[in-house]
């Protein structure tokens, strides 16, 4: 059952012990029983002018709003929500930068200013704030609902975050080092496959989305899925299998489609991967279809061409449709009559449809252009 319980902390009692590891990037304080930055977080830090505005808000002895802390089986605590507001405060106790002082201050002074350089009265309100801190306990699962029902404020969590925060491991770790540390080889290697951030956990995602598919793993939608992958694998010792699945996965793409372009970028490799990785396929001629449809004027969504040359799914391309000028254009010569059935409808009730398709050579022009009633289209579609 979670257990949520509200305490104040001062500041001078997290301050104590801070430390920064450059090489792990950890982040602790409180004399070593709060970390700060848990393996699952991203590698985030405020701006100057958001780093200043907390400290702005401290000194002025206004509300900073309210933190989240996680109660580990040993006691210790590691900060779910307030991480980048933490390391504001640590690092202007630990005189590691300065700001220009709100105008409560007693002593005024011209240039950015370091805490050693405040009056004591004002060291003293400093170290003396207290910050309002949520403290949770509870199962993984309880952590994951409470987790994301408080997600609500600052920089969001995003849902791969809140995994990693409940179901965090050694092999975890590990995967984070492939896919979600600053200049990791995913990022390296395959950014300009890859969609979205890295640093918000958008690769690791990916890859366990894409890898639980290629092992059949059941779950409720794609987060579900994740979430069993990630309990399935949790007890690995690395993450080795997962960062040789992902190599295998570009290197069937560099085979199969070997003149990269833009429109490759966000394709969902691992799917497409996990189904015709044992095809045999011609490259040659994979590359004269993928340079017609990229010219092809029909093709609105590039990125749904090799998922076409593979599928011959045209719903992937979201081919061109008429414009309304064009179908209000040809209901008029039509006068309302469906060329198909003959009856007459409103032009609500009615669908532009290609005479000649597209894959048979067809445009989206109007002299290529019929008015057919719904049923009439919906039928004509599926023969």
């Amino acid at each position: 059952m979670m257990q949520v319980e509200l305490k104040k902390y001062r500041i001078e009692e997290i301050t104590n012990g801070f430390s920064e590891d450059d090489n792990s990037s950890q982040v602790i304080a409180m004399g070593g029983k709060l970390d700060i930055r848990p393996k699952y977080q991203r590698e985030y830090v405020y701006d100057d002018e958001k780093r200043d505005k907390v400290i702005d808000t401290v000194l002025r002895g206004l509300p900073l709003g309210v933190m989240y802390f996680v109660e580990r089986d040993d006691g210790s605590l590691e900060v779910l929500d307030g991480q980048q507001r933490l390391i504001s405060i640590c690092r202007y106790a630990d005189n590691q930068f300065g700001i220009k002082l709100p105008d409560n201050i007693v002593h005024q002074i011209k240039s950015e200013a370091v805490f050693n350089i405040l009056h004591d009265g004002d060291k003293e309100k400093f170290n003396n704030y207290e910050i309002n801190v949520y403290i949770c306990k509870g199962t993984y699962k309880d952590k994951i609902d409470w987790f994301e029902t408080i997600n609500i404020a600052g920089e969001k969590l995003e849902q791969q975050e809140i995994l990693n925060a409940v179901l965090h491991s050694k092999w975890l770790d590990d995967a984070k080092t492939y896919f979600s540390k600053r200049n990791c080889p995913a990022h390296r290697v395959y950014s300009r496959y890859m969609k979205g951030n890295y640093i918000r956990q958008d690769y690791l995602a990916t890859a366990f989305a894409w890898a639980a598919d290629n092992e059949d793993i059941e779950g409720k939608g794609r987060r579900g899925k994740i979430e069993n992958y990630m309990q399935k694998h949790r007890k690995d010792q690395n993450a080795k299998e997962l960062w040789s699945y992902f190599e295998s996965v570009f290197s069937w793409v560099k085979k199969a489609f070997r003149n990269y372009d833009e429109s490759m970028k966000g394709v969902e490799w691992g799917y497409l991967y996990n189904v015709h990785k044992d095809e045999l396929l011609d490259p040659d001629l994979l590359a004269k279809e993928v340079k017609n449809l990229l010219e092809d004027s029909e093709v609105t969504n590039k990125h749904g061409i090799y998922e076409y040359l593979l599928t011959n799914k045209e719903r992937v391309l979201n081919l061109r449709g008429f414009s309304i000028q064009d179908k209000t254009t040809q209901y008029s010569k039509q006068k309302g009559i469906c060329t198909i059935c003959g009856k007459h409808f409103e032009l609500k009730d009615m669908e532009a449809d290609h005479i000649t398709p597209w894959h048979e050579g067809g445009r989206t022009t109007l002299d290529n252009c019929q008015m057919l009633c719904k049923k009439c289209n919906r039928e004509k579609g599926g023969r």
